[in-house]
């Protein structure tokens, strides 16, 4: 039986850059394993290329448990990375290229942690689907919006799912924190046009949509968001308090924030909305005002606030911007406090006494989004210890990610405990 680094290798050696040539041959090689494994994995697209896969392991009771995750990949350039970032290389401990952390590891420890029991004949103590899905790099349609549509049925009788973006370790003195996602922030992604008169560009503009457009932009990008501390958010400070010995001062958070370091990023883009201009386009011509300029802004909202991010948003534009969504999803809240959050935890100290769960709101979003809109509770546990040295957030859609074999199989070990 391959090991977890070789599966993760092998992941990675595909290139399923998101938007490129699709996803389908990684998920051949996922759906190969598992029918070596026993399983019958279901396949299907939702356009040509753009695969996913969906399989169901029996346990001893139907009351089942979703585990996700994404096989599309952000782009990467190889000249700016150490090693090709589509080599799969196995050194100096760790399996390095693009979807090391983002999220073929991940899948590696889903597959390695479900070959095991399969070769040890072991049973699991509830169902377990699996679904390694298409296009979570961009919104989803091909991927988790396509299933939970076309194919719903797959997921009957789920009722939590765990995926990326949780169950990493951080180093704190003599703990190591593991932050267990129990909430998203909602996308808001929008696409601004601001209509004008076109004219010569020597002549006084009657009317210009790009100094329109520019205005409302750094408006935008000016604003204070002001802290907004949800109860999941809270009791993080909480814990992170307790941890360290010392109080988070809440009329601070920036400042606490960076004073914390590693364990500050747990919470610094979890505390406010947030609205950042990512792209412009506007005109033809240096001696020609156009009629119309275009900009789009990465939205993201707090569990609850959609309707105060969307009307603040709409005071920083003004009247004369046009607001269209390119992408809008809810931002998911699970239960927390909750027994199954207590699994979690308990799988992580089994595995590590060090461990100090605590709750966590990621700052971006995952596929957790779609299945929350068919009644499951996604939470963020993808289990990794990491070592001190390895910048987890920098390495997400960043260059020369890599992710540690001990790593690895940790998390392995620890899914082991939790299906079982």
């Amino acid at each position: 039986m391959k090991s977890v680094a070789e599966i993760c290798s092998d992941l990675i050696r595909f290139d399923t850059t998101n938007p490129g040539s699709g996803e389908r041959p990684a998920a051949e090689y996922v759906a190969t394993l598992l029918a070596e494994a026993g399983l019958e994995p279901e396949v299907f697209e939702a356009a040509p290329r753009r695969t996913t896969v969906v399989a169901r392991l029996a346990g001893d009771s139907p009351d089942a448990l979703l585990i996700h995750g994404h096989l599309d990949v952000v782009p990467a350039e190889p000249a700016e990375w150490r090693t090709h970032p589509f080599s799969g290389e196995i050194d100096d401990g760790c399996v390095h290229g693009r979807g090391a952390v983002d999220m073929k590891g991940s899948c590696a420890m889903t597959l390695a942690t479900v070959l095991g029991l399969r070769a040890r004949g072991v049973r699991p103590k509830r169902d377990v689907v699996l679904a390694f899905l298409a296009d979570e790099e961009a919104t989803g349609d091909y991927g988790s919006r396509h299933a939970v549509t076309a194919h719903r049925e797959l997921f009957d009788g789920v009722t939590q799912a765990i995926s990326e973006s949780g169950g990493f370790s951080v180093a704190s003195g003599g703990h190591r924190v593991y932050p267990v996602a129990v909430g998203e922030r909602g996308t808001a992604w929008m696409k601004l046009t601001a209509h004008g008169v076109a004219g010569h560009g020597s002549r006084p503009a009657v009317d210009n949509p790009v100094a329109t457009l520019a205005h409302a932009l750094s408006r935008v990008a000016a604003h204070s968001w002001p802290v907004r501390l949800t109860p999941s958010v809270a009791a993080l400070l909480r814990s992170l308090s307790e941890i360290t010995g010392t109080p988070i001062d809440l009329d601070r958070l920036d400042e606490e924030a960076a004073r914390l370091g590693a364990l500050g990023h747990l919470f610094q883009s979890q505390i406010r909305n947030s609205a950042n201009p990512t792209m412009l386009r506007a005109g033809y011509k240096v001696n020609v005002v156009p009629s119309t300029a275009e900009a789009h802004v990465d939205g993201r909202y707090l569990p609850g606030l959609r309707e105060e991010f969307l009307e603040t948003i709409d005071e920083l534009l003004g009247p004369k911007i046009v607001r269209e969504f390119v992408n809008l999803e809810d931002a998911p809240a699970a239960p927390y406090p909750s027994a199954f959050f207590d699994e979690l935890a308990g799988s992580l100290v089994a595995e590590d006494p060090l461990a100090r769960p605590v709750p966590y709101v990621m700052s971006g979003g995952t596929d957790a989004k779609s299945f929350a809109g068919i009644g499951i509770e996604g939470y963020g546990f993808a289990p990794l210890m990491l070592r001190p040295d390895l910048d987890y957030f920098g390495m997400f859609h960043g260059k020369d990610e890599r992710v540690p074999v001990e790593g690895l199989e940790f998390g392995t070990r620890v899914l082991t405990r939790l299906l079982t």
